[in-house]
């Protein structure tokens, strides 16, 4: 398997324990499990967030830039409702 790949899968992965990690912080009954949830989220945004910037790097990650009139249609579908 390709570096690619693995980094695909990887960023799958923790994108997965950010969603687990959110709803535990949310769901979370008390001060202290909210706190060690958040803290866990917080460091597992950190690791998608280097895996992200890793993969842009090698152009692993495109991005497509969107023209303006295009923002703006969405944006005015989306106020009128």
């Amino acid at each position: 398997m390709e570096d690619k790949d693995l980094m695909e899968k990887e960023l799958l992965v923790i994108k997965g324990v950010c969603d687990l990690y959110l709803h535990g912080t949310i769901e979370s009954t008390t001060a202290e499990v909210h706190s060690a949830f958040k803290d866990a989220l917080n460091e597992s945004l950190d690791i998608q967030n280097k895996i992200y910037n890793l993969m842009a790097e090698k152009g692993w990650y495109k991005t497509e830039i969107v023209e303006q009139q295009k923002i703006d249609t969405t944006k005015q579908k989306y106020a009128n409702k």
